[in-house]
């Protein structure tokens, strides 16, 4: 009986952006061929992994490749940093998923990222820069050794603000400081894309609100299959109960129950907990018996839009 080949999604460049935020560029030809801003994949480390939602934060075409920005909050992220090397491969990447981002005519946008959220709006950025549209970009971050993709943002966006918490880079303050100061500059900006935790984009939100300025964010909620069939993912947009998975992971901000969305989120805390505590425990006997013993992962409760 002949055997039949199993898929092999190769990882061919990886960067470590902190101890918790790492990049993984993954060689899928027709993945990469496919893939259009905003969209996202389905990823399985290995046969019995998890299955976690990923938003495409680049790809190249010409090379086959994808890249992921992923941040080590849980168990199946915190075991991606640790095997996920060069040269090794993931069992599964399914996609890209989701409707892409309508990208449109616009003459002016503003694209927000906060934390994990500044990889996923790279790609709409450039979009929208292709486009024709002036665009202004708006990052966020803890403070300057968190600092990603600065230049790569610069490139393309024809202004940049860059908000740090505690001011070590560019203006002190959350991305709706900077929003307000783009805002302040350009009365004209039609359209604002945000990316980010949900606090953050509920954030952004309420500061485009008053002026009109049409917000659309991205969702990430708890997803399982990827096809809207278990339902996991379901947002409350306005009257109307979508699924991110199918529907989106674009809605407009001004409409979803950001409050839903959180409590959502946090339904499973318990359970990621206690998956976290056991993975840290066979790391630390993997470790005393190799004679190492790592250093233990502490649980994240900081919300976040993938892993």
């Amino acid at each position: 009986m002949q055997s039949v080949a199993t898929p092999s999604f190769e990882i061919v460049s990886r960067e470590d952006f902190s101890d918790v935020t790492y990049l993984l560029e993954v060689r899928h030809p027709m993945l990469a061929k496919a893939a259009r801003a905003g969209q996202f994949v389905i990823v399985m480390e290995h046969e019995h992994g998890e299955r976690i939602p990923l938003t495409i934060a680049d790809y190249d075409r010409e090379a086959g490749t994808i890249t992921l920005v992923i941040q080590a909050v849980g168990k199946t992220t915190r075991e991606m940093q640790a095997n996920c090397r060069v040269g090794t491969s993931l069992f599964a990447v399914v996609g890209p998923m989701g409707i892409p981002s309508h990208i449109g005519a616009k003459k002016k946008v503003m694209c927000v990222g906060g934390g994990l959220g500044v990889a996923p709006i790279f790609p709409q950025a450039r979009a929208y820069k292709e486009s024709g549209a002036y665009v202004i970009g708006v990052l966020g971050f803890r403070n300057r050794d968190l600092v990603f993709w600065e230049d790569k943002f610069r490139s393309w966006c024809d202004e940049l603000i860059l908000c740090t918490d505690d001011g070590s880079a560019g203006i002190k303050g959350l991305v709706t400081e900077g929003i307000r100061q783009a805002i302040a500059r350009h009365g004209d900006i039609e359209e604002v894309v945000a990316i980010g935790p949900p606090i953050m984009m509920k954030g952004c939100a309420e500061a485009t609100r008053p002026h009109k300025i049409r917000t659309m964010v991205s969702l990430n909620p708890v997803m399982v299959d990827g096809t809207g069939m278990c339902g996991g993912c379901r947002v409350k947009i306005g009257e109307t109960v979508k699924f991110a998975c199918v529907d989106g992971p674009d809605f407009d901000g001004h409409l979803v129950d950001f409050d839903d969305l959180m409590a959502r989120l946090g339904r499973y805390k318990v359970a990621e907990k206690e998956a976290l505590e056991r993975f840290n425990e066979s790391c630390r006997i993997r470790g005393g018996a190799e004679g190492t013993e790592p250093e233990p992962a502490t649980v994240d409760d900081r919300p976040s839009t993938d892993g």
